[in-house]
């Protein structure tokens, strides 16, 4: 809610309207000490996604499989889409679209973690999904297409291979989905302690 001092805005008017912005206004920023631990979290998420990448680049060949259990292989692959291969066809266009879409949104997500810092549930989510659009895009910049690895099946039924970028993004939707529907007013919320 906004105070505003009766008569203030005739004697110091610069001064009154940022008295009167409500103390926990997106608007009024977040201290940098609540910000950089997710920060800190995104950009732990692209150096894991980026070294098995390396990891995986290094030792195997585009579609080379190795059979780790009845269930799971790594197995390389390269993704010109988006998820589930989605536009991997459309001719090339998608590499620049993808990087434009992913830059953008990566600041949009770093604009909410500034507002959320303080809730913990909410600004891990933010993070992870963070660091997950980053490390796809460093791909789609250096190679032209994000790289797979991670392939998971049962018998005859193969899931789409995906990567730790891929998997940091499911786990923050699937967080980001949880505090919105339970974690809302709980005592995880940094904003409200003193």
């Amino acid at each position: 809610m906004r105070q505003i001092t009766p008569n203030c805005a005739a004697v110091v008017p610069t001064t009154c309207s940022a008295a009167a912005k409500p103390v926990n206004s997106p608007s009024s920023g977040v201290s940098p000490r609540l910000t950089f631990p997710w920060l800190a979290l995104a950009g732990f998420v692209v150096l894991l996604d980026q070294a098995t990448k390396s990891w995986v680049l290094a030792i195997f060949h585009h579609g080379e499989s190795l059979v780790v259990t009845s269930f799971f292989n790594l197995t390389l692959l390269f993704n010109t889409g988006a998820s589930f291969s989605f536009l991997a066809d459309a001719g090339g266009w998608q590499r620049w679209f993808f990087i434009v879409l992913a830059l953008a949104i990566s600041v949009w997500l770093v604009a909410l973690l500034r507002q959320h810092a303080g809730q913990r549930a909410m600004a891990a989510a933010l993070a992870l999904i963070l660091g997950g659009a980053v490390g796809n895009v460093i791909d789609r910049i250096r190679i032209g297409a994000v790289t797979d690895f991670l392939h998971f099946h049962w018998n005859e039924h193969y899931f789409p291979a995906f990567n730790v970028a891929d998997s940091c993004i499911t786990v923050g939707v699937i967080l980001m989905i949880w505090y919105e529907l339970f974690g809302k007013g709980g005592s995880h919320d940094r904003k409200s302690e003193g």
